[in-house]
């Protein structure tokens, strides 16, 4: 999934400052899951622009609303209803939840309430991992399920370098060696002679040379 967290308050508040209604939009999916634009979420911020708004003197109206997805046009389009009745949209989505309101709504500032940071899983409560950088050609078929693009310091594809020590990455004591989580899990399955196997150069090009990415299902398109 992707994980996101809130910007600080006060960047927020820089963004509406000038707004006495805005039209705070929440998001059912990754960043509910990660506790940072869900429903529960769209209320504590609601509530804290409010507050901060009425220390300075001045009313600040917000309607909360929260979608399924905003990264699908069709439950953006809910919005269509009252969106111009505010100054401004505040997403509390990824990016790309906030790309997809502005381009939808094209008369109407749309602010970001959240960082976007990374796919991953969760590993715990309040703790999540970095797991995939969407790099096109997925190699999780010959390292055994463990990803080295992401989960390596220095995305290698050739083994662990020099400075992994006892299973644990140079950056970090708390850092799992990539490589020596696919060696593990590789020999665990008696699949070590993957490794040995030469294989084509990685193909960057699904990934789209530093974007935009566009990826077509012909046999989806209506």
């Amino acid at each position: 999934m992707i994980v996101a967290e809130r910007k600080p308050i006060d960047e927020i508040i820089g963004f509406v400052q000038d707004c006495k209604k805005i039209l705070l939009v929440g998001c059912n999916e990754c960043v509910t899951v990660c506790y940072a634009g869900g429903k529960k979420e769209v209320g504590i911020l609601s509530s804290a622009l409010k507050m901060a708004f009425s220390k300075e003197g001045k009313n600040l109206d917000v309607k909360e609303a929260t979608l399924e997805r905003q990264c699908d046009p069709e439950y953006v389009q809910q919005l269509s209803e009252y969106y111009d009745q505010y100054d401004a949209i505040v997403s509390m989505a990824c990016g790309v939840g906030v790309q997809e309101l502005a381009m939808r709504y094209l008369n109407k500032q749309v602010f970001p309430a959240l960082n976007t940071n990374f796919m991953g899983a969760s590993q715990g409560q309040g703790i999540w991992e970095e797991r995939c950088q969407g790099c096109g050609e997925c190699v999780l078929g010959r390292t055994g399920g463990i990803c080295p693009i992401a989960r390596c310091a220095k995305s290698l594809l050739n083994g662990p370098c020099g400075g992994s020590m006892n299973g644990k990455c140079e950056i970090s004591k708390e850092v799992d060696c990539a490589w020596q989580l696919i060696i593990d899990r590789l020999t665990g399955l008696k699949q070590m002679h993957m490794l040995e196997e030469i294989f084509p150069v990685k193909d960057w090009s699904p990934a789209g040379h530093g974007g935009p990415r566009r990826m077509v299902r012909e046999d989806l398109k209506s």
